[in-house]
């Protein structure tokens, strides 16, 4: 998305990211609702992420120049891929779905995610220091991500390096490339104290990328002439995974001109619209879900929206705008919100249920705040569901519940017949206080 380019990302806005594609999704991304739903199709992810190593494998299907090198998931496998690729200098680089693997350190005190060595022998001893431990960045967090996998891979004698992106311009609604002389350092370093270093080129959805722009690009980015045809293949081919795989954004960090003269591609990131996977179940099938928030993984089974922040506030509620509305009137009166879980319109008393579950799972919630605008959702229903879930699941933590709309009567109704000991609330304002008090013990 173009909003990667132009702001500071920490962790914790990478989340406040992922609830804008929820709600752009329920908002007017609606592909599969057009389209007829294969017998296998499953409910869409919010976010899917792959590994750089299957970045590769896809760019390579488009003839976009890389290093040598696979994957590898033990050490036996490692040291052979190395003993492969002969006697060159070999990178080995930890595969988790975060940046700054570099830069990073294992807990287990090894240094850095990424390393270089010249023998099979060293290549398996570096391995070693990686495969089964956990690694943590600035963008993992401290509790970092257990590495599975390596790339080992020919290591490039690097002379420029060079950052460039297609990504999908939310403002335009067309592709829009992002390039920049300033590559192998983080792009909104760069966008923040050099603006003037960033290359931007909208590009037509109906025509594509042209020859001329991919050419325009290779020369405001400082290719030599003898590199000029080589790098607007590169661009064009870039262009064309963007758009064969329904991509939002696939960004190139860095791309790099050798000492020989040769444009590679050594590291890729893609980010893909989840509502399009069920035209490319082979990008599906790339899924790790061991790289992904547990609760998140089992929301995704049961159709539901979720994702994970890192309040005490559990909020559930239908419809992805009220969702945020609700997150934002928790931070007003002084609450941390705990998830964004959008139920949808029309959530069943099964998924309600395993919405509570997921919801209780997180010890860090200190109270829930039910939250239903019933239009095409009924409030009866929910109601309902509440209450099933309620008896299914026992809840450890206050209970506050909002409903108005569609059979709002007969939702409070049957909540109060049912004798639970929840909190019912006027409107979202009272709501919000009674569920922060809830959460403070008050």
């Amino acid at each position: 998305m173009a909003a990667t380019v132009f702001g500071s990302i920490s962790a914790t806005q990478a989340n406040s990211r992922r609830k804008i594609v929820a709600e752009s999704r329920s908002a007017g991304y609606s592909t599969l609702s057009e389209n007829p739903e294969p017998a296998d199709w499953r409910p869409p992810l919010l976010v899917m992420n792959i590994h750089e190593y299957q970045a590769r494998e896809l760019l390579q299907k488009f003839d976009v120049a890389t290093t040598r090198g696979r994957v590898a998931a033990t050490l036996d496998e490692a040291e052979q891929i190395a003993r492969e690729l002969g006697d060159i200098d070999i990178v080995v680089k930890a595969q988790i779905h975060a940046g700054g693997r570099g830069k990073g350190s294992f807990k287990n005190g090894f240094k850095g995610g990424v390393h270089v060595r010249k023998t099979p022998q060293e290549v398996r001893e570096v391995a070693e220091k990686m495969l089964g431990e956990i690694l943590v960045t600035h963008q993992t967090g401290q509790a970092g991500r257990l590495v599975n996998k390596v790339l080992v891979a020919e290591s490039a004698d690097i002379a420029r390096e060079i950052y460039f992106a297609v990504l999908l311009d939310r403002a335009t609604a067309a592709p829009l490339i992002v390039a920049s002389t300033e590559g192998g350092v983080e792009i909104e370093t760069v966008a923040e104290k050099s603006p003037e270093k960033i290359i931007r080129e909208p590009i037509n959805p109906l025509a594509g990328l042209q020859t001329y722009q991919a050419r325009k690009l290779a020369t405001q980015l400082g290719f030599e002439s003898s590199q000029l045809k080589n790098a607007s293949k590169l661009f064009e081919g870039l262009y064309r995974t963007f758009i064969a795989y329904d991509c939002s954004m696939v960004e190139v960090n860095p791309l790099v001109v050798t000492s020989k003269g040769e444009v590679l591609v050594l590291d890729a990131k893609f980010n893909l619209d989840d509502n399009a996977l069920y035209r490319h179940p082979e990008i599906a099938a790339m899924r790790d879900i061991a790289e992904e928030d547990p609760r998140e993984v089992e929301a995704s089974k049961h159709g539901l929206n979720y994702i994970g922040l890192d309040g005490n506030i559990a909020c559930l509620v239908n419809g992805a705008g009220l969702a945020m509305a609700t997150m934002d009137i928790i931070k007003f009166y002084g609450g941390e919100p705990a998830n964004f879980l959008d139920v949808g319109g029309g959530a069943t008393e099964e998924q309600v249920t395993e919405a509570f579950k997921i919801l209780i799972a997180d010890k860090k919630v200190k109270a829930i705040l039910v939250n239903i605008f019933g239009g095409i959702m009924k409030c009866d229903v929910i109601a309902q569901g509440i209450i099933g879930a309620a008896k299914t699941v026992k809840l450890s933590v206050p209970l506050v519940v909002r409903l108005e709309g569609t059979n709002v009567e007969r939702g409070k109704q049957l909540l109060k017949e049912s004798g639970l000991a929840l909190i019912a609330a006027d409107d979202l304002a009272d709501a919000a206080q009674k569920v922060v008090g809830a959460a403070k013990g008050k």
